[in-house]
């Protein structure tokens, strides 16, 4: 299922403790590249939700594609992982053009999957995901300036069913970590390999 915006039914808010609010407004900003932002994110992930999966996807679908042409597939590229093991960084993946890339990278639209179902409908590494413990996704796409989706924020969790709380917390860190990611998307392009890892 697709979401929008951050208004739930139930009124649902998202209270952060003292250290997860010193560690995003204190250490975040403090980050000097991509590795040592996404470690703090992930610490507040963790300590927050517990066992889990989070990575970062940025969309190398060559810009021709962007321009005038129907696009059949997304080119994704893996430039955080917190399993480099099962999940390394600089792998690349071609995923063809479903309700999921659709809704997810051309619309910008939030996907929460529930459920080892579900996640087989969508994903290819299902059985990776299902021996790793995990059950549920959120995808948050990432916008740059003009509103595209340059990148994915991706949590998987062992629950099969996520809390109003859990959507939203991903969602904060998602926004909280699009400036650094974007950063790391043009150092990317540019050809600058520092910005990765100290």
């Amino acid at each position: 299922m697709s979401s929008g915006g951050f208004a739930t039914a139930d009124n649902t808010a998202v209270v952060l403790p003292e250290e997860a609010c010193l560690a995003l407004c204190h250490e975040l900003p403090r980050a000097g590249n991509l590795d040592a932002a996404m470690h703090v994110v992930s610490h507040v992930r963790d300590s927050l939700m517990g066992y889990g999966l989070l990575t970062v996807n940025l969309d190398v679908t060559p810009a021709n594609a962007h321009e005038n042409a129907v696009r059949e597939n997304i080119d994704l590229q893996r430039i955080w992982t917190s399993n480099p093991v099962a999940y390394p960084t600089a792998d690349r993946k071609r995923k063809a053009m479903t309700a999921w890339t659709q809704n997810l990278i051309l619309r910008a639209e939030v996907f929460v999957g529930e459920g080892d179902d579900v996640l087989a409908s969508v994903f290819e590494d299902h059985a990776l995901i299902s021996s790793l413990g995990l059950h549920a996704v959120i995808n948050v796409p990432l916008l740059d300036e003009t509103g595209r989706c340059f990148a994915t924020f991706n949590v998987l969790g062992p629950q099969p069913k996520w809390r109003s709380q859990d959507v939203l917390l991903v969602r904060l860190l998602a926004a909280l970590t699009t400036p650094i990611v974007h950063q790391a998307a043009l150092a990317l392009d540019s050809g600058d390999k520092l910005f990765f890892k100290s």
